[in-house]
Formats: C-alpha cells, structure tokens, sequence
C-alpha cells in the first residue's frame, strides 16, 4: 500500500522544521537563507543565466592559455643582459627547484637572441616572433610571483587562487558570478589535447564547493567536439525524446522531495542543456565554414600548429557566442614546458607549435572587434631558474616569472614590473596569482572581495582574501 506524500517532507531539514514548532523554524531558517542570499552579490544562485556584476566592466569573457610546465621567463619575455655576461658563474642565494635548498648550479646565460618589437620596443625572444608582432596589444607582467615550487600546487594555485586542491577554479567562480550568454553551450569551457591532462588534472576545472554546474565542460577542436553527446547507437524518431521527458519528470519528482539536493538540481540542469547542445552546439563549433585565411592566420594549414591553433580557433568562436570563461592547454606531450633537461631543443620546439597561433588569436579578436571586451591571458603555473640544471635545463622558480595579459581594458604595449638582474625574483611591482585574477575580475565588473559563497557558515571567495591581501593591480589598466 501507497501513501501520498506532501511536498514538504518532514525526514527532510526543511520539512521538520516547517511541521515542527508551529513552523517557526521555517521562519528561522528562511530569514537565514535570505541574509546569506543577501551576502552574495549574485544571490544563492544555481543557473548559468546571465547576471550583472557590481558594476559596468569592459570585458565579457575570458580565454586563459594555460602553458602548463613553467615557460622560462628569461628565455623568452624577459632579456637579461647581466645573466648574460655571468654565464657560468656560481652566485649565492638562489635556491634550488624545491624552494628550500640552496642552488649549486653555475647560471646559466640564454642561448637566445632577444629583439624589440612594436612602437612599444618592449624586447621578446627570437623564439617568439609571432608574439612579439602583436606587442602593442599586450600587458607583460614581468614581475609575477607564487608560492608553490611544485607542479600540481602551483597549477591549482594559477587556476583557483590557492595552492591547496579542492577549491573552485577562477572560470568556476566567474560563471557562477556573471552566468554565460549562450545557454546552448557551458558557460565555462576546457580545450585540452584528448591524450594528455597536464598536472593538476580535473582540479583545473573543478567546481570545488560551487553547485555542479559550474564546472568547466571538456570540448574537443576535432572530431566529436562533445564526447558522450549523442547515443551510440541510432533509435527510431521520438525514442530519446521519450526516454528523456520521462526522466525530467521522475527528477523532478525526486526533487520535490529533497530540495536541498543540489547535485540533482544541477544533474537536472545538465540534462537540460544537453539536450540544447544536441540540436545546437555542432553548429555553433563546426570550423569548416571559416575562411582560409582565417586558417592561416592560427596555423591550421601547417602540421606543426594545426592542432594548437584549432583549439585557439574554437576558443574565438566560444566567446564570440557569449561563453564566458574558456581554457586552453598547451599541446602535448605531458608538461610540454619543463624544460629539466634539453632547453635549448625542446623550447623552440614548443613555441614553433604555439608563438603563432597564440598571436593569430590576438589579431583574430582585434579584427572582429572582441580584444576590448576579451580578456586572453598567457601563463605557466611558475618560471625557471636563472642557474643550470644538469648543464642543460633550468629548474622550478615561482619566485619571479612572466605572464600576458591582453584585451579587456588592460594596457597594451607595457610592460609591468620586473625581475632582478639575474631573473630570479620578483624586485619591481610584484604581481601575485591573486592580484592577477582580482584585476582580471574587475575589468568583468566584479569586486573579488565580494564574489563570495557561504560554506559551512563561512564566506568565502574568489581571491581567499582570508590567506591573501589581493589588489587590482591599475598600473595594468588602460
């Protein structure tokens, strides 16, 4: 025998409260919620519909060309002409790859020629061509720091503002603040090699404590650009649609019952943009109706950079339909930048792959007009060392290294801080992971000390302003 049940289920917290107590609880507990509603700026959220921010920005989305491994500031951004001229010395005072001990090594001086490019002359290695024809419209910040010598911790610390994994990503944070202008496609996108996830794995695109929905979603540049998206095999005409409204309808029966349960709503939410995806996003990612010189411009006629500038592609396309953050990792092999061992081989030979392409897509959103309300940015998680590793490579340096920032409101043609004379440390108008993403999030409009969620009773937010005192860098801004 059947019983009905009520909406409100007293096994459920809500449900005892509002049958309990001539329902005062309820009244509690709803005053409650709504003050914690209130402490976020965007509410208690649980969507990806569009949302204002604190204020007017100048960017709308976000593209972050994560080149994971540590790209080497000095052989690529940021000459050195003292380095130079002590190759081979031994000095004190620079500690080794696992930021404790110090380094024995003799320096190591770049095998490579820099040349200044632009009506900035802002200098950038002969590694980097590409990059350095586009100088003007970019903002390289020569003087970043983290805290993390290791590769997993450095990458959660350059993907969430902490080096402790767990947390939500920057891209997790910023949908759930700002929602996405395309609910056909996810709000938060990872392009990625299909072989390779670089150190840090799913923690790159992790949700952490945000509702499910706001994870990053993988899409691939060829092929299938969504796996799983479609059945494997053909049905009769109204199967799947059958199959699917009969399994909206037992979730939401489901959740009627538990509407605490934030995993089903968001599994629900899921469903729903699926089946959006199904009849829209093969459109909107199809790349053949590009034209050839748009190819060329990211190196899809070339074998070398094909792939990587297909993604890069993709990347354009996503945020010229209203996603809003987008990753790209570099190509494979697994931390293509680490360069421990063969620098002078294995570097020229990651940026023949990736210098023009990642220029392409700077002068592709120029000439669309999206750079002012894009912001690219190019990192690694960390730099390396000015000294030798085995004679041939340099070691970790979270001390001091180069990022790029480009579009957004941010200044183009400048070049921020800068390392000692060695390269090693940040010593001119250091720029922390936090103080990055804090001035990124204000060029989209958001107070980083006020992107917030309750977690446990405790606010917490984008930047961990508890552990770090982020700032907006406006040196930066145009």
């Amino acid at each position: 025998m059947t019983r009905n049940r009520s909406t409100t289920d007293i096994r459920s917290r809500r449900g005892f409260l509002a049958q309990t107590g001539l329902g005062f609880g309820a009244v509690a507990l709803g005053g409650m919620l709504e003050q914690d509603s209130s402490a976020s700026p965007v509410g208690v959220v649980r969507d990806q519909s569009p949302r204002q921010g604190h204020f007017p920005g100048q960017a709308k989305s976000v593209i972050m060309l994560f080149q994971n491994g540590g790209p080497s500031q000095m052989d690529l951004f940021e000459p050195k002409p003292e380095l130079q001229r002590r190759g081979g010395q031994t000095v004190e005072g620079i500690l080794g790859g696992d930021g404790n001990t110090p380094s024995t090594e003799p320096l190591k001086a770049s095998s490579f020629k820099f040349k200044k490019h632009g009506q900035s002359g802002i200098a950038f290695s002969e590694l980097v061509p590409h990059m350095g024809g586009v100088v003007d419209e970019l903002c390289v910040v020569r003087s970043m720091v983290s805290i993390d010598p290791n590769h997993p911790g450095a990458t959660y610390m350059m993907c969430s503002c902490n080096n402790r994994p767990g947390r939500p990503t920057v891209g997790a944070w910023t949908v759930y603040a700002l929602g996405s202008e395309n609910q056909n496609l996810p709000g938060y996108v990872l392009l990625r090699d299909p072989g390779i996830f670089h150190s840090g794995g799913g923690m790159q695109i992790t949700n952490g404590w945000l509702p499910a929905q706001f994870r990053g979603t993988e899409l691939r540049a060829e092929g299938e650009p969504i796996l799983n998206l479609r059945p494997g095999q053909a049905r009769p005409d109204g199967i799947l649609e059958n199959n699917l409204s009969m399994l909206d309808k037992l979730n939401r029966r489901h959740q009627r019952y538990h509407p605490d349960e934030t995993i089903l709503e968001s599994r629900i939410q899921n469903f729903e943009l699926a089946a959006r995806m199904q009849l829209r996003a093969a459109r909107e990612l199809d790349l053949s109706g590009e034209t050839a010189a748009t190819e060329k411009m990211y190196g899809i006629d070339d074998p070398a950079t094909a792939p990587y500038g297909r993604q890069l592609l993709l990347a354009r396309r996503l945020v010229e339909r209203g996603v809003r953050f987008v990753q790209v990792l570099s190509p494979g092999p697994h931390n293509v930048w680490d360069h421990h061992g063969g620098l002078d081989q294995g570097l020229p030979a990651i940026c023949a792959k990736t210098d023009l392409p990642s220029a392409g897509l700077i002068k592709d959103l120029k000439q669309r007009g999206l750079l002012d309300e894009t912001i690219v940015i190019w990192t690694g998680e960390f730099g390396r060392l000015p000294t030798s590793q085995g004679g041939s490579g340099r070691d970790h340096n979270p001390r001091g290294f180069t990022t790029i920032v480009a579009g957004g409101g941010l200044k183009g043609g400048y070049a921020h801080g800068a390392t000692d004379d060695l390269g090693y440390a940040s010593v001119v108008d250091p720029v922390s992971v936090p103080d990055l993403f804090a001035t990124v999030l204000n060029q989209l409009g958001l107070d980083h000390e006020r992107v917030t969620y309750n977690v446990h009773g405790l606010e917490e937010n984008v930047t961990d302003t508890r552990v770090y005192n982020a700032r907006v860098v406006r040196e930066m801004l145009a």
